[in-house]
């Protein structure tokens, strides 16, 4: 068949869930037979997110071929249960650098280059290969931002193109916008939304579907007043009022007959029934009232909690397969340097520390590691967090408090943690780390080993810097136990520590791997021995009680 396009714009603010409401959209047209496939468009001129802060960005979520991507990207691999690669995330900087770099080689053979049409070109040619390279018969386009921006008007130029080029039966404007609600009049207004499908018009498109997302349920007339102003079919008008569960969104589509539309539209036949019966059984698990288990995620860049969304996702998944509830406590590594110190984390049952880069914040992080290890509390450690396990080790058991990673000290006696060979003489910063999915060979026995299930597995990693093999021997003497290695031996890839419940770090993102219904191994057995920790806890403090009681019923 044909391929189809959908695109998706945004319009009155950002962050109005347009990346959720493309991966829900996929999830509608999956269940209903078809390969589908989802791109994002960034206007902004970095090559990518790598270089950004999380403050600036969120996560960077890398994919099976070292792409490091906008987080949105997550969203559409949780949701629709795909892998996807670099072609599906497009950067203005990607764009400009190709375009540059053609005109310097000579291939425009000399005439000026311009927006339109070498920009638009390339950004089209772009957009054309997500279908080749993924055999995707439905290719979602998520645009950046929101209309009106100076920095997305090529992006939005070049969808208008494909209109004339690709036909209007193979391609669709969804177009999500926000009804803000006024506190002193009590009303939803839909004039913004207006104005912006009005901008949108005015570049040329004309949106088939509004996505009117609101924090408050509205009335019938508001759906159609926003048809009527905005010339879309009142059908295609779709309430979307926010829910506490990310994951129910698909549903929310469903009942709004999204995915019956969008057949009628790019004139589709559905090849099976939607199956919803195991979505639905994981939304209402998450409504339903369990025990909860703590855990502390210590963190640096913790004030923005999208700079950790995977990792939280993968929390919650595990937790909801395991029967609780995540209360996710979230602690500043600072803050454990300061005076309280470990206070922070008496009431939690797990803790998990999460990946980074630079110095701030590491003493406190490595300070976690030593009260899980000390109070055998079960202990998560994600790439920089496994590194940081290894430098505790180090300090505490082999007695050398200088033991560090030379990424923060490069004067240490005792690197642990080094630059990879490979890594010396590296300039640039932007993807040139080990990046992507790489091989590992699970060692029989091992908390690792019994998670997985397998003795063979493939991870996504993100770093410069690995497990120095001069100290492999001597700190295996003393209790750490190598669980994952690269198939050549040389990659120590999972550690753990010997006669602990869980205590492993990964130097590689199993976060990026976790689906709702398909829970990542690693967080699953993590979450399980977080909810056995838990269950000693209560049992203690009925111990403790039953003993107070007793004594007061002596005296």
């Amino acid at each position: 068949m044909t391929t189809k396009f959908i695109f998706f714009t945004g319009g009155v603010v950002s962050s109005v869930g347009k990346g959720v409401t493309a991966a829900a959209t996929g999830r509608l047209l999956k269940e209903r037979g078809f390969n589908v496939a989802v791109q994002k468009l960034d206007p902004y001129i970095n090559v990518d997110p790598g270089t950004m802060s999380p403050y600036q960005h969120g996560e960077v979520f890398v994919l099976d071929d070292g792409a490091e991507t906008d987080l949105d990207l997550g969203h559409y691999e949780r949701f629709i249960d795909i892998r996807l690669n670099k072609v599906c995330n497009i950067t203005t900087g990607q764009v400009y650098a190709e375009v540059i770099s053609k005109e310097r080689r000579g291939d425009y053979l000399g005439v000026t280059i311009q927006v339109i049409p070498h920009i638009t070109n390339e950004i089209k040619r772009r957009i054309s290969l997500v279908a080749k390279s993924t055999n995707a018969e439905i290719v979602l386009v998520e645009v950046g931002g929101t209309v009106g921006d100076i920095e997305g008007q090529p992006f939005l130029e070049a969808i208008r193109q494909l209109r004339s080029d690709l036909g209007r039966e193979n391609t669709m404007y969804i177009h999500v916008t926000w009804l803000p609600y006024i506190g002193a009049t009590q009303e939803i207004k839909t004039k913004p939304t207006q104005h912006s499908v009005r901008e949108l018009r005015s570049i040329g498109i004309t949106p088939d579907m509004i996505i009117a997302r609101s924090d408050y349920p509205f009335e019938k007339g508001l759906r159609e007043k926003i048809a009527q102003f905005c010339d879309v079919d009142r059908e295609a008008v779709i309430p979307m009022v926010t829910t506490p569960i990310l994951y129910e969104v698909p549903l929310l589509l469903e009942k709004e007959n999204v995915g019956n539309y969008i057949m009628q539209r790019l004139k589709l036949q559905p090849r099976c029934e939607p199956d919803w019966k195991n979505w639905e059984f994981l939304v209402s698990e998450t409504r339903r009232e369990k025990p909860s288990i703590r855990i502390g995620l210590v963190g640096k860049y913790v004030e923005l909690h999208d700079a950790y969304m995977s990792v939280r996702e993968a929390l919650k998944h595990a937790a909801l397969h395991n029967g609780v509830e995540l209360d996710l406590k979230w602690i500043h590594a600072t803050d454990l340097e300061k005076d309280a110190g470990c206070e922070i984390l008496e009431d939690v049952d797990g803790i998990i520390v999460p990946g980074g880069f630079g110095s701030r914040g590491i003493e406190g992080k490595i300070m976690a590691a030593n009260y899980a290890r000390k109070n055998k509390i079960p202990y998560l450690g994600l790439c920089l967090g496994m590194q940081l396990m290894v430098v505790e080790f180090a300090r505490d058991v082999l007695g050398s408090q200088n033991a560090n990673s030379t990424e923060f000290d490069r004067s240490t006696p005792d690197p642990v943690i080094d630059l990879m060979p490979d890594q010396q003489n590296i300039t640039d910063m932007g993807g040139t780390m080990r990046l992507g999915l790489y091989p590992c060979n699970l060692q029989p026995g091992t908390i690792a080993a019994e998670a997985y299930q397998t003795d063979y597995i493939e991870e996504r990693h993100r770093h410069r810097f690995e497990f120095n093999n001069s100290y492999r021997d001597i700190l295996y003497k003393h209790g750490m136990r190598y669980s994952g290695l690269s198939p050549d031996g040389k990659l120590v890839e999972i550690a753990e520590i010997a006669n602990h419940p869980f205590m492993v770090g990964t130097q590689f993102h199993p976060e990026f791997l976790s689906r709702p219904n398909k829970p990542h191994p690693l967080f699953s057995r993590f979450i399980q021995a977080a909810c056995q920790q838990a269950a000693c806890q209560q049992a203690e403090t009925r111990k403790t009680a039953t003993h107070k009681a007793e004594e007061k019923e002596a005296t």
